[in-house]
């Protein structure tokens, strides 16, 4: 299982978010760069960096973004406000992959074209969810499409990588859910990339006890309750 570190920007700050909510925002550093360094050297398996400023549509880091990617060596995942093709072309020029949400299931067309342009395995599709129904538009949005559809749909399409998070859980340091994740590790040709709820190191184990392609650590690592190394002696 691989261990991926999140960024999260907002201002060119990294931060994390209380349940995906601007308003309950906690700054870890004002200097991101710093923040990729330590990641890469304590053993990232890759970084997943989010535009929160994006996500939310007040702006974006995609600059700052472009000049941490070319500073490391290790692999890039970009997510957070990549919903129009143009954005998507130039995050994708830097960054190993992206990370695909609201877009996915607004624009079925654009997606496919996207993926016959750069390739499946560079399209991660992020399936984040409220009680097993898909939420967009930086969570702001429900819908009525079931978490396991939307999967099994996708995966009918050609796309592996699947995001999953559970909004109630992220940020919350409350431990994963475990129940969706099993269900969507089952998913034949899905790779799946576990975030929200870690709070300690048992978690990461419960995480891949359920056969997680990775696992995100967000708040636990910056709050020092998992580091790397240890989440990383753990899996191998």
């Amino acid at each position: 299982m691989k261990i991926i570190p999140a960024i999260d920007l907002m201002e060119g700050q990294v931060v994390r978010l209380y349940k995906g909510d601007p308003k309950q925002k906690t700054v870890y550093s004002d200097d991101p760069m710093s923040v990729a360094q330590k990641w890469q050297e304590a053993g990232a398996d890759m970084l997943h960096i989010v535009d929160l400023d994006a996500t939310i549509g007040i702006g974006n880091n995609l600059d700052l973004i472009e000049k941490i990617t070319k500073s490391l060596s290790i692999p890039v995942e970009v997510a957070g406000g990549l919903r129009n093709e143009a954005v998507i072309d130039r995050a994708i020029s830097f960054a190993t992959r992206i990370v695909i949400g609201t877009l996915a299931f607004k624009d079925r067309e654009l997606l496919q074209r996207l993926a016959k342009k750069y390739g499946f395995s560079k399209i991660v599709i992020s399936v984040d969810h409220i009680d097993g129904f898909i939420v967009t538009h930086g969570w702001q949005e429900s819908t009525k499409t079931p978490l396991l559809d939307a999967i099994n749909e996708f995966v009918s399409m050609g796309f592996t990588e699947f995001l999953l998070t559970n909004v109630s859980k992220d940020g919350t340091m409350e431990g994963p859910d475990l129940e969706y994740l099993e269900k969507a590790c089952a998913i034949q040709n899905a790779n799946i990339i576990a975030s929200g709820g870690i709070s300690k190191i048992d978690d990461v184990s419960n995480v891949q006890t359920k056969n997680a392609f990775a696992v995100i650590l967000g708040k636990a690592l910056y709050e020092n309750k998992v580091s790397i190394k240890e989440a990383k002696q753990l899996v191998n």
